[in-house]
């Protein structure tokens, strides 16, 4: 017997019905969740992913290559610093007397700044006046020449003297050789009496009548007569002789000696006396106020216009002259004060800027510390001699700050010194972010083709100002260039460099 098993039979018709409407509403819910949860991981997929590259392959991008008249400006960093700087000190080492000015001071040129101990000083101040004074009164003197009284004196001595030379000229008188004749007799008769007495006390000796004494005193007393008749005699001859030649030419030389002096005090000081004294007048004036200027050294002074930036030494310190400039620990203990002058910019600019920047030239300054606001400047000084970094040769600028009322830039501060050497008038510029630079160095910008696909264009690029690259050549000013690619279309080029005209490296906004 066969079983026809052709046609299908379900086997839920044999359950009960409550079973079969519940195995129908157990997988529905299931399934509905399942759908519910694919459309909306879907949905979320399609909006954070598909859309938005959707939206990147259609949004590409471009702008048009325009003309713009553009400041060329060199900007360069540069530093706050004093024009001038000194370490204040005296002349010559001594003690600190008194100090006026204290840190922080504004002071003016010539403003006393401290005295030193002069007391030493004032001493020599005295004997240096008493010698110009002396010194004045020769001059005086040998200026008025002699007194009429001097004259007369000298006559007098002069005229005593040729009577003297008289006299021996003319010998002694008769009166005088008989005066000297009449001593000689006198002498003679003095002589023979004492001879007469010794001649007695002799024989009255040998008798034994006196003794040996007064027979030694009789002698004494014939020898003495004996050197006086002597005397006499030469007296008389003398004056027989009269006056020996040497005595008479040493009398005509007193005469002469007086007669030259008496024409001195005639002819009056000589001029080479009044300039002699006058030299000396000079001397003393020159010592005076060579103790003059020490003591008025003595006062400290301000030799600028500045800012007492720091203090080393009080009243009583001992200090000691230094080199002005010098900031050697040893040297500024021993100053007085450091003072620094008004405040200038000094920056260093690359060799091939300078021959752009004359004197004068107008800078705009910023500073670091003072975001947004600006402060006018001008050059005012150009170094010689340029230096060399690093192998980058570079020249010091010096910046002249013009507006600064606030006194807000301060020695130390970094800055940034813009120079306007320029202008770009109606020149071809594209955005510097949208030139590329591709193998060998060719310089150039993507431009939209057909269906917006990027084509490269090389360009001969200028100057670079303010984000945008002037185009020499190479475009003809109705492209459109590319600063964005879709994905996948963007090509390779290798890092954009040093374009020509940018003078390389530093700073690229606003500079040449």
């Amino acid at each position: 017997m066969k079983i026809d098993t052709s046609g299908s039979v379900d086997s839920s018709y044999f359950l009960p019905e409550a079973k079969k409407n519940k195995g129908k509403m157990s997988w529905v819910p299931w399934l509905l969740t399942v759908l519910l949860l694919g459309g909306i991981g879907f949905a979320v997929y399609r909006q954070l992913v598909i859309v938005p590259a959707q939206q990147a392959r259609q949004k590409v991008l471009t702008v048009p290559v325009e003309r713009r008249s553009l400041p060329i400006i060199v900007s360069a960093n540069g530093t706050v610093k004093p024009e001038r700087s000194i370490n204040v000190s005296p002349k010559e080492s001594g003690v600190l007397k008194e100090l006026l000015v204290k840190e922080g001071d504004t002071v003016k040129k010539g403003q006393v700044l401290a005295k030193m101990d002069d007391s030493d000083l004032q001493g020599q101040l005295l004997q240096a006046q008493g010698q110009l004074a002396q010194a004045q009164a020769n001059l005086q003197k040998a200026i008025a020449g002699n007194r009429p009284q001097d004259i007369a004196q000298a006559q007098a001595a002069l005229d005593e003297a040729k009577a003297n030379l008289q006299k021996a000229i003319a010998g002694n008188r008769p009166q005088d050789i008989a005066q000297a004749q009449a001593r000689l007799k006198s002498a003679q008769a003095i002589l023979t009496k004492a001879e007469d007495n010794f001649r007695r006390n002799q024989q009255l000796y040998r008798s034994g009548a006196i003794s040996l004494q007064a027979l030694n005193q009789a002698r004494a007393d014939r020898d003495s007569a004996q050197a006086a008749v002597n005397e006499a005699q030469q007296a008389l001859a003398l004056q027989k002789a009269g006056s020996r030649p040497e005595d008479i030419e040493q009398l005509r030389a007193v005469v002469r000696q007086k007669q030259q002096a008496l024409a001195l005090l005639k002819a009056g000081t000589r001029q080479e006396d009044i300039a002699a004294a006058k030299a000396q007048v000079i001397a003393a004036r020159g010592a005076l106020q060579t103790i003059q200027t020490k003591i008025n050294d003595t006062v400290i002074r301000a030799p600028f216009d500045g800012v007492v930036t720091q203090k080393y030494a009080d009243p009583g310190a001992f200090v000691t002259p230094t080199t002005s400039g010098s900031s050697v620990s040893s040297a500024t203990s021993s100053s007085i004060l450091s003072l620094a002058s008004t405040n200038q910019v000094v920056a260093n600019l690359a060799e091939t800027n300078i021959p752009k920047i004359p004197l004068g030239q107008k800078v705009i300054i910023k500073a670091d510390a003072f975001p947004g606001k600006t402060f006018e400047g001008k050059v005012s000084q150009i170094a010689a001699q340029a230096t060399v970094e690093q192998n980058v040769t570079s020249f010091q600028v010096k910046i002249s700050i013009v507006s600064d009322p606030q006194k807000l830039l301060r020695s130390g501060m970094n800055v940034e010194a813009d120079f306007q050497v320029g202008q770009l008038h109606n020149a071809m510029v594209v955005p510097t972010a949208a030139v590329v630079r591709r193998q060998r160095g060719i310089a150039g910008v993507f431009v939209a083709g057909p269906d917006n696909k990027p084509v490269f264009t090389p360009i001969e690029t200028g100057a670079t100002v303010n984000n945008f690259t002037e185009v020499k050549s190479g475009l003809m000013g109705k492209e459109r260039v590319l600063l964005s690619f879709p994905p996948g279309l963007r090509p390779q080029s290798t890092p954009r460099g040093v374009f020509p005209g940018m003078g390389g490296g530093g700073r690229r906004s606003g500079t040449l």
